[in-house]
């Protein structure tokens, strides 16, 4: 064999027998030459296990990519842990912990600061104008969604085997748990408690 094949060859030892590496390297060291360091392919990166820490749980998927998302268009990697169950089946999302938006630990700080962030009251879209965000009827809270699912009734549903997607369009607080009616006008709306 030739020098290079031999240094080729004792890149990689596990190919070989006990009795073969040490012909290998009695060989190489009659002919003087030294073993090499095998370099990576250019355009790959050796792999690097990082430390995450879960910074909050969603039952909800959607809450989570938002989530997601505020905290990579601020420049901080996170991952979403669980998301394919929940997608896979939403019913389980509460027995498995819901899902978890994890970061690495050296980010979770600066995550929790930028998820604690107030809600804007409103922002400026172009092309449509100022865009002001709902508020709850009854507490003036940002902290609100729009909601079409009647959960209880898909959940019951879901536990039958029977699915059955009611439809209930209308708006939800999470600060003081109101739920209302969009009546389309911004005013009071019909409150009722779940």
């Amino acid at each position: 064999m030739t020098d290079a094949e031999l240094q080729n060859l004792a890149l990689r030892p596990e190919s070989l027998t006990e009795v073969a590496w040490e012909a290998l390297d009695d060989e190489l060291d009659r002919r003087d030459l030294e073993l090499l360091e095998e370099e990576a392919p250019e355009g790959h990166e050796e792999l690097e296990l990082r430390e995450l820490v879960t910074i909050r749980q969603f039952r909800d998927l959607p809450e989570a990519l938002l989530a997601k998302g505020s905290l990579e268009s601020a420049g901080i990697e996170c991952f979403l842990a669980d998301e394919n169950l929940v997608r896979l089946d939403w019913f389980i999302s509460n027995f498995i912990g819901g899902i978890k938006l994890k970061v690495r630990a050296a980010d979770a700080q600066n995550a929790q600061k930028i998820l604690d962030e107030p809600i804007l009251e409103g922002l400026y879209v172009q092309g449509i104008g100022l865009y002001e965000q709902p508020r709850c009827p009854k507490c003036q809270s940002l902290d609100v969604n729009f909601q079409e699912l009647d959960r209880p009734i898909a959940y019951m549903s879901a536990f039958l085997r029977v699915p059955m997607p009611v439809q209930r369009p209308g708006w939800h607080c999470h600060e003081c748990d109101a739920e209302w009616e969009d009546d389309g006008a911004g005013g009071s709306a019909d409150e009722s408690h779940s």
